[in-house]
């Protein structure tokens, strides 16, 4: 009984990310779910790209258990932003992001991102309707995180490693996650990024004005 009750849970999220998905290529809005563990620099991370694809270009989803500090963050920065408090869910949901997209003004944007509950497990399991997928890991997290964590890395569309700016502070070996990550993702094209001094952060945008659905 268990397994078809969760069965069904997944089969009721799966259809209604297929309608979020449907309303948001009716109105030519990319999405992208970004994911990982708290403290990665999702949230600066979007400042940044904000600030280089234009803030009236883009929209903001942003799931937290409480709280609504990154999404003033984000509003801050001058895109439009819908916090989405999940109380003790750990990830977004496909109904979650639907209530969501009621409060945007969709015909403004080009550019819809998911900043998803930090968490390396949940979020990978639920569809929310996104276009792309992207997961974040950071160099304080330690290297061993794509081993332990392969079925977010599984299956994503693009990786960065971020707060590069760190990797000569710390016990970090960038070449042990690559080792990882060609056991497990090889299409995902891996970005080394640094939100605070800038590195890699250009291949990043590119990939965001280059990539097509």
């Amino acid at each position: 009984m268990k397994i078809r009750v969760v069965e069904n849970v997944l089969k009721a999220n799966d259809a209604l990310a297929q309608e979020n998905r449907q309303r948001l290529d009716e109105a030519a809005v990319r999405t992208i779910n970004l994911m990982s563990a708290p403290g990665s620099g999702k949230t600066t991370l979007l400042e940044k790209t904000i600030e280089q694809l234009g803030a009236e270009r883009c929209a903001v989803l942003v799931g937290d258990l409480q709280t609504t500090r990154d999404a003033e963050r984000l509003e801050k920065a001058g895109a439009q932003t819908i916090q989405i408090n999940t109380g003790k869910g750990c990830h977004l949901s496909a109904t979650e992001v639907a209530r969501g997209l009621e409060e945007l003004d969709l015909d403004k944007v080009e550019y819809l991102f998911i900043e998803n509950v930090g968490n390396m497990v949940c979020p990978a399991g639920f569809d929310l309707g996104e276009h792309q997928r992207v997961a974040l890991l950071s160099i304080p997290e330690g290297d061993d995180k794509v081993a332990k964590y392969w079925t977010l890395f599984q299956s994503v569309d693009a990786i960065l490693l971020t707060k590069m700016d760190l990797l000569e502070v710390l016990d970090y070996d960038i070449n042990r996650v690559k080792a990882d990550l060609a056991r497990i993702n090889t299409a995902a094209p891996f970005m080394e990024v640094s939100s605070k001094t800038g590195k890699g952060m250009e291949q990043w945008f590119n990939w965001l004005k280059n990539k097509q659905d």
